[in-house]
Order: C-alpha cells, then sequence, then structure tokens
C-alpha cells in the first residue's frame, strides 16, 4: 500500500482530535477493537516489555485482535487520559503522553490505582495512497513505551487489596511469551524502532 506524509497541520490536528474522540469511546464501552479503523491495513504497532520480550502486531487485522485485543484482555475500566502532545507535521509524527489508571479507587488514599511512570505513543501518520482508504490519514506505525517497574508495582499493589478483579488476576498469570504477538527481539517481524527511523 502506497502512502505519504504530504498533509497539512490542520489535517494532523483534526485527526488527532477524531483520534482522542475514538479513544473516550473505547473506554466508555471496553471495547478497544473499533479504534482499528485508525491504522492503515499494513501498519505495525508494537512496544518492549524487557530487553528481549517485545509485543509486535503487523497489519490493521493483528492490531485489532492482539494490540487492542488480548492486550487488553482483563484491563477493563482503565483509561489512558492523554495530557500532552507533540506534533511535527513536516514528519507526519506525533507524541501523546498519557496517564495510565485503573479505574479503581483505593481505600486509604480515596485515588484511583494509577501507573505512576511516564507512558506514552509515538505515532507516524500517513495519508493512504491507493485501497478503499486513499486519501485518507491513517496511523502508519504506533511505538508505546510505559515504566514496567512501575506497572509490576501496581497490579501487586492491586492483587494485594483484594480489589483486583478476576480477569485480572488471571492476565497476571499468564506467561508472556506464550501470547500472541509477543517475540524475541532477533525474531521481531518489524523493528523496535519505526521502520522510518532505524533498524535498531
Amino acid at each position: 500500500m502506497s502512502t505519504s506524509t504530504d498533509f497539512s497541520r490542520a489535517e494532523i490536528d483534526q485527526f488527532w482530535q477524531t483520534w482522542l474522540e475514538a479513544n473516550r469511546k473505547a473506554e466508555a464501552s471496553n471495547d478497544w477493537g473499533v479504534l482499528a479503523e485508525h491504522y492503515a491495513e499494513d501498519a505495525t504497532y508494537g512496544w518492549m516489555y524487557t530487553p528481549d520480550e517485545h509485543f509486535m502486531a503487523v497489519g490493521r487485522e493483528q492490531i485489532r485482535d492482539w494490540a487492542l485485543g488480548t492486550e487488553m484482555q482483563g484491563l477493563d475500566g482503565w483509561h489512558y487520559d492523554y495530557v500532552a502532545t507533540v506534533t511535527d507535521e513536516t514528519t507526519g509524527m506525533v507524541v501523546g503522553f498519557w496517564k495510565q489508571k485503573a479505574g479503581i479507587t483505593d481505600d486509604e488514599t480515596g485515588k484511583e490505582y494509577q501507573i505512576l511512570g511516564l507512558g506514552g505513543s509515538w505515532f507516524g501518520i500517513v495519508r493512504v495512497g491507493d485501497g478503499a482508504d486513499s486519501g485518507q490519514l491513517k496511523i502508519g506505525w504506533q511505538r508505546d513505551w510505559f515504566d514496567l517497574g512501575s506497572t509490576a508495582h501496581t497490579f501487586l499493589t492491586l492483587a494485594g487489596s483484594g480489589k483486583a478483579p478476576q480477569p485480572l488476576l488471571d492476565r497476571m498469570g499468564l506467561k508472556g511469551m506464550d501470547q500472541p504477538g509477543h517475540y524475541r527481539r532477533a525474531d521481531l517481524p518489524s523493528t523496535v524502532w519505526p521502520p522510518v527511523v532505524g533498524d535498531e
């Protein structure tokens, strides 16, 4: 599929607002799969769990089924509120920083359980040049980052509090490398860094 980054700042800003609204609807419905239509058919979406365990989905359907499906299991009620955005229309890149909150209140503090480390997503926005999506702006690639140590701490604290729902406990019991889309770094079907940036 041919793509380009030939678009205006106004177009990319409009696309971003549409993306934020779609995220809010996905959170409210606990159906993240609806976000899949924002990705190009051949998009890639990945992140790192450990230096030698990575997640990577290649293509819109893997993104729908894995990144927005199996990887979100057990996280009903969690929300990822974007709090800052940096946009570079010359490269078609957007970086969004989000807070990751559980939707479950800590009785001691009266606040939501939250993963305290920084989290965010780095996007490559493209204009699709052919096919059913021709002319539309889509996400060509996405790479996420999050603080794994802080994530583990929050999950374990929730489990110890007795307030963790069973689906989250079930998720915590899964072996990562047995899940779809999990790869050793040497076996990744796309690069850790977006292909347009580097192959490391």
